[in-house]
């Protein structure tokens, strides 16, 4: 295994984290998935905007998309560097850094939750905090979401449409995540499994 704590595969600390769209339903499920594992909850947007005073729309209208991506880059490396396993809901747009995407490659389990992009402009109808879609939500949702799929899928290690109920989305990941962490428990041991990994 690798020393540098950013090389992918390289993370001692097996985070969940969850990507997608705006509206994809990041925090609501990672809310959950966290309360299952008995895991602490982050959510990068909340700590942007508790960190800064201001919401993404305001730093957005004052600063900039550029210095925002900035803040962004820091809060996940922060979240990621967290010494206990974390269920992290990333900013939407966070994959658009390779640095991001390197780093999230080795955090431990990536869930891309993906979503229709009728079902997202549904969802964010009325959203005052989401600056980029102040002119045309569907058509600002469709393009954002063509370019960045192929960004989700590079940093992803499960692909799930979170338009399903839910629980049904929630369990997915949950056993997910447990194979993964009982397949590293094994290799950790030579091939014993660690029952504290079950």
């Amino acid at each position: 295994m690798s020393d540098g704590p950013d090389a992918p595969g390289a993370a001692s600390v097996h985070h969940v984290v969850l990507v997608g769209m705006m509206g994809s339903g990041k925090t609501t499920v990672g809310r959950r998935v966290a309360a299952v594992l008995g895991r602490p909850f982050a959510d990068s947007d909340e700590i942007i905007e508790a960190r800064t005073g201001r919401t993404v729309a305001e730093i957005f209208a004052a600063e900039g998309e550029p210095a925002f991506r900035a803040i962004e880059t820091e809060v996940l490396a922060e979240c990621l560097a967290a010494p206990e396993p974390t269920v992290i809901a990333a900013a939407g747009g966070v994959v658009l850094e390779a640095d991001n995407r390197r780093r999230l490659i080795g955090a431990g389990t990536v869930v891309w939750l993906r979503v229709p992009v009728g079902t997202l402009v549904a969802r964010v109808a009325g959203s005052t905090h989401r600056p980029l879609l102040d002119d045309d939500p569907a058509g600002t949702l469709a393009e954002l979401s063509e370019a960045r799929e192929a960004l989700y899928l590079e940093v992803a290690d499960l692909t799930l449409d979170a338009s399903q109920p839910l629980d049904d989305v929630v369990g997915l990941i949950i056993d997910l995540v447990h194979q993964r962490e009982v397949r590293v428990a094994t290799e950790g041991s030579g091939g014993q499994v660690d029952e504290a990994a079950r």
